[in-house]
């Protein structure tokens, strides 16, 4: 903690932070909360998990210079960010915007389902472990997701979609991962 998210260890040391919030007062888009546990195989929260996310702006473009799209850049949007689990809970928080759908690797006109790719590691994960969070309320993209249909079982497929709640008048989405049994989230090999 004190290397990668220090201020969460009690120590500002950095003139910039990596925090775990992505848009700032500007951004364009549904601004929405992300939440959940990472939860080990025991079923127990792991409360000292660190996450990064990155993501597509509103527009479904990546603040990054291999995305050459004709959509809007959004100069408020950084599209990537970093939050560790509570030490006392194990609940991991970000704060956003809900992406647009971007253009699938593969080409062929295929257009992949507003998600989140996440990067999970923590004591005992000896590399990085990659996932991906898509949305609940994108039933007719996620039907159509050329990643989502690799994976066979719907039921596993499942493990990969948040649900959507609101909190205190706020929109968000719950997404925990599971890192082992019978729940155990989609990992992907990239």
């Amino acid at each position: 903690h004190i290397g990668l998210i220090p201020k969460q260890a009690g120590f500002d040391i950095f003139e910039n932070n990596f925090d775990n919030k992505l848009a700032g007062p500007k951004t364009r888009g549904e601004r929405i909360r992300i939440e959940g546990k990472v939860i080990d195989g025991t079923g127990t929260p792991v409360r000292d998990v660190l996450l990064e996310i990155w993501q597509a702006n509103s527009e479904g473009r990546y603040n990054h210079p291999a995305d050459t799209q004709d959509k809007k850049l959004d100069p408020d949007f950084r599209g990537w960010g970093r939050a560790g689990s509570d030490f006392k809970t194990g609940t991991y928080v970000f704060e956003t915007i809900k992406p647009g759908p971007v253009p699938s690797r593969h080409g062929g006109g295929k257009m992949m389902a507003p998600h989140i790719s996440f990067w999970i590691v923590a004591r005992g994960i000896n590399i990085g472990l990659q996932t991906r969070m898509y949305f609940s309320d994108e039933e007719n993209a996620n039907a159509n997701d050329p990643v989502l249909n690799l994976i066979e079982q719907e039921g596993r497929r499942q493990t990969l979609i948040a649900r959507r709640e609101e909190k205190g008048g706020e929109g968000g989405y719950h997404f925990d991962i599971y890192l082992q049994g019978d729940k155990e989230t989609v990992f992907l090999d990239v």
